[in-house]
């Protein structure tokens, strides 16, 4: 009984410190998510080509707005940030298969 309520204990700390380091980030200040702030090496970008258009588009909106707001050293309206709850890995499952499928042509190629 102590074990699980060390256990709940120990998640809800781990999902506190997680919020707070998002917020410590601050693009979601800019109003761009995660996946908004990922490098663009080949296998980003070919994850990107493979995005639906609207999920595209809406990246695009963000990162444009964030560049903007950067530029005037503003931030959006506090109920404008992107919170914790509702960022999403848009891009992670894309990037993911890319990153699978490089290593499965590459193990190909050695043979």
């Amino acid at each position: 009984m102590l074990f699980v309520s060390l256990t709940v204990a120990a998640g809800r700390f781990m999902f506190g410190f997680r919020k707070w380091y998002y917020s410590l980030c601050g693009f979601n200040k800019l109003g761009l998510m995660r996946d908004d702030t990922i490098y663009e090496d080949s296998d980003v970008k070919e994850a990107l080509r493979r995005l639906p258009e609207p999920v595209y588009n809406d990246r695009t909106f963000r990162i444009k707005r964030a560049l903007d707001l950067s530029m005037k050293q503003q931030i959006l309206p506090k109920d404008q940030w992107t919170k914790y709850e509702e960022d999403c890995h848009y891009l992670t499952p894309y990037l993911e298969e890319v990153i699978r499928e490089r290593k499965e042509k590459e193990e190909w190629m050695k043979k």
